[in-house]
């Protein structure tokens, strides 16, 4: 099993926390949901971070049975509904995101 991770970096623009949070789990999670091959998705909203890593704001997770599996998933069309999914909260903060692929070693 493989999982194609993004965090979140940056901060939600104040007064608009509880906004980005809703829109997350309404359009960002149906859309991440329809990535061709998905098994599972999960997102996480960060509580406490070391020091140096308070800019985290968000971490998503899409599980994918292989890493064939998720480069088929990014050149699927399923992936632009996430593309625009992801830019219709853009307006809600400001960062960037950066991926990570892992490959689970244990169940």
């Amino acid at each position: 099993m493989f999982t194609r991770s993004a965090i979140f970096r940056g901060r939600i623009k104040p007064g608009r926390e509880d906004e980005f949070y809703a829109a997350v789990r309404e359009r960002l999670v149906p859309a991440w949901s329809q990535m061709l091959h998905a098994r599972a998705v999960r997102v996480y909203r960060p509580r406490q971070c070391e020091a140096g890593e308070e800019d985290v704001f968000l971490v998503q997770e899409i599980d994918y049975p292989s890493l064939a599996h998720i480069e088929e998933a990014l050149s699927s069309p399923r992936r632009e509904a996430a593309v625009a999914a992801l830019a219709s909260v853009r307006a809600l903060y400001d960062g960037e995101h950066r991926h990570i692929i892992y490959e689970r070693l244990t169940d």
